[in-house]
């Protein structure tokens, strides 16, 4: 699954109801990660590691929870400013960019990232997005 420059990028995005710190806190924290990144309700993420700075790595292992398969997202990031941008590179050498806008209150986060070729355009986009919308459910319950 390698990526070209022609590569299709998906843009996905949500606003959630919190303080920029506690939705940054809660999107680099590896115990926050394992509680919200997944795509669909049939899987979890039992383990995330998280190095959040320039050339620091990140995993998040993906597994079904009837035990069937896993796979572990792994990537390096490239860009992070504080709050602000955090831009990564996959294992396969796609790449991914997050903004989060502070509104005080709440924090529009916009996610754009290379799609692969072994799924279509649409199934990412849904899958990126249930992630992102568990993610939001998630800062807005526990905060």
């Amino acid at each position: 699954m390698t990526t070209s420059n022609t590569a299709k990028t998906i843009t996905i995005e949500t606003t959630v109801n919190a303080p920029i710190e506690t939705v940054w806190m809660m999107w680099n924290g590896p115990e926050h990660i394992t509680k919200w990144a997944t795509g669909s309700p049939d899987w979890h993420t039992p383990y995330a590691e998280n190095d959040l700075r320039v050339g620091g790595k990140f995993l998040s292992r993906m597994s079904a929870k009837d035990g069937s398969a896993s796979f572990d997202f792994i990537g390096m990031y490239d860009e992070v400013q504080l709050h602000k941008t955090i831009a990564y590179t996959m294992e396969d050498g796609r790449t991914a960019k997050i903004t989060f806008t502070n509104f005080g209150e709440s924090v529009k986060i916009v996610e754009t990232f290379e799609a692969e070729t072994e799924n279509t355009p649409e199934l990412q986009r849904a899958g990126w997005q249930m992630i992102l919308d568990n993610f939001k459910k998630h800062v807005e319950i526990t905060s």
